[in-house]
């Protein structure tokens, strides 16, 4: 089953010093892993990874960010998908089951993975399954 990492895993596979770096990259290591990222994905790891406060030295370059992606992409077995799907439509989603604004994109990820028939990888330990149609437990894997 591919998995969508989550911005946070990757923050964690690029930076040793990330608490949560072994284990992104144990998760990476260990399995033939074929992954997938998506535009969200991708920009909030370049953005993250690039803010000026990021680290004890400060942000990266944007690029660098961007070219240790894009390697990091070409050297896994990697599919791109797209944003696709809306949080407005209730035939994906039930909002009712989201408890408050920091659960959006884990919710959108998830949403993303179920119609794509993977999983969200995530370090994230409050995401209701219940909050996605059609969500099991097969398409989440906490690290």
């Amino acid at each position: 089953m591919r998995a969508l990492l989550d911005v946070n895993v990757w923050v964690a596979l690029f930076d040793d010093a990330h608490q949560f770096s072994e284990r992104a990259n144990d998760f990476i290591e260990s399995r033939d892993a074929k992954i997938a990222t998506c535009p969200l994905v991708e920009n909030g790891v370049i953005r993250v990874m690039s803010l000026p406060g990021y680290g004890r030295r400060g942000g990266l370059p944007m690029q660098s960010v961007r070219e240790r992606l894009r390697e990091a992409c070409a050297a896994l077995d990697h599919a791109f998908w797209p944003d696709d799907i809306s949080l407005r439509d209730d035939e994906r989603v039930d909002f009712s089951r989201v408890q408050g604004h920091n659960q959006i994109t884990d919710l959108y990820l998830l949403a993303l993975a179920v119609r794509n028939g993977g999983r969200l990888v995530t370090f994230d330990q409050s995401i209701a399954l219940s909050s996605v149609r059609g969500a099991t437990a097969r398409h989440f894997h906490l690290l």
